[in-house]
């Protein structure tokens, strides 16, 4: 599947059930239209007199000679009454959603092996739909076509709601999309659902998506780092920097970053994108030239080519030159 932790490059950007319908019920045990008992006797006083046991005159009862259907409704017993309340109607199906269309060189084994797993809890030709569905989100977002990417997580998602592989990409593709109250839910549900912390740098950069910083932090704060991968905790200090500089504490953002990860960690993506941010924030407070160092360290880092820290060292260059020979040199 895509990538499934994709917080924001530097903090600043860049990255149902229905309800049970009611049960039928049963009709009043016993009794027939007439309101007399099954053996068709009056339950109580003389048959020659016609005195029910209740005292009442016979003219009072309700006349059980009657047809049924013309009755009144208000006569009518309580089994004979319309149940409109008892059933929910059947959703037409011109309006149930359509699911979008899977291509046919699309395949469920191309779908990441521990989630192909996680769907083995459903039927097999179930499995192979949501399978497909997965398969086709990821390359709609490969293609940036991430509207198409949560029709088919839709899609899946109506299938297999209590699979957690479908509720993470359903949180990841809303948190891509922008809907960070949507993604936080859908995160939530699936860290319910796996008990994995690996969700907290997403979960947390949406709350800084929703103006929250101080609720990031107060999430990072309380989740324990040592279980964490480097990769997870790498995207955590990122965002607790990010949220950092959201409060306007650019220089607490910046020793946030002043991690031993900072360079211990191997090359690759982590590594990279823990330089980048780095260097972001360094930039912002003018430090231009120490910006494009750890810009050029990043691009070395990025052996997966995850970032484009090698087109910013070419910005933060041209900054750093026109700083130390002054703007009048530069132009001339």
């Amino acid at each position: 599947m895509a990538d499934r932790r994709t917080p924001r490059a530097g903090g600043s950007g860049g990255s149902s059930r229905p309800k049970r319908p009611p049960g039928s019920g049963k009709p009043p045990g016993g009794k027939p239209a007439g309101g007399k008992p099954a053996g068709g006797k009056p339950r109580g006083g003389s048959a020659a007199s016609g005195k029910p046991a209740s005292g009442r005159p016979p003219s009072d009862r309700p006349r059980s000679d009657r047809p049924r259907s013309d009755r009144p409704p208000s006569d009518r017993p309580p089994s004979d009454r319309p149940r409109t309340d008892r059933r929910i109607p059947d959703r037409p199906l011109s309006d149930r959603p359509r699911d979008p269309h899977i291509p046919d060189e699309i395949t469920a084994e191309q779908l990441d092996r521990s989630v192909l797993l996680e769907l083995r809890t459903l039927p097999d030709g179930l499995a192979e739909i949501v399978a497909r569905h997965l398969v086709a989100a990821d390359l709609a977002m490969a293609d940036d076509d991430v509207e198409l990417a949560m029709a088919h997580i839709e899609a899946a998602r109506r299938r297999a709601g209590r699979v957690a592989a479908v509720r993470e990409a359903a949180g990841v593709a809303a948190y891509k999309a922008g809907k960070f109250s949507e993604a936080i839910s859908e995160l939530r549900t699936a860290r319910r659902m796996t008990g994995s912390n690996s969700f907290i740098p997403m979960i947390a950069d949406c709350e800084r998506g929703l103006g929250r910083p101080q609720k990031a932090l107060d999430l990072i704060r309380a989740t324990s780092t040592k279980t964490l991968d480097d990769e997870t905790r790498s995207e955590l200090l990122i965002v607790g920097a990010g949220a950092r500089a959201d409060l306007g504490q650019l220089s607490a953002a910046i020793v946030t970053l002043q991690v031993p990860e900072l360079t211990k960690l191997r090359p690759g993506t982590a590594r990279a994108r823990l330089q980048y941010a780095y260097s972001d924030f360094l930039a912002q407070v003018g430090r231009t030239t120490e910006a494009w160092e750890w810009m050029e360290r990043a691009a070395a880092s990025d052996i997966e080519g995850a970032t484009d820290a090698a087109e910013r060292c070419e910005e933060f260059a041209g900054i750093a030159f026109t700083e130390e020979i002054g703007p009048d040199q530069a132009n001339d």
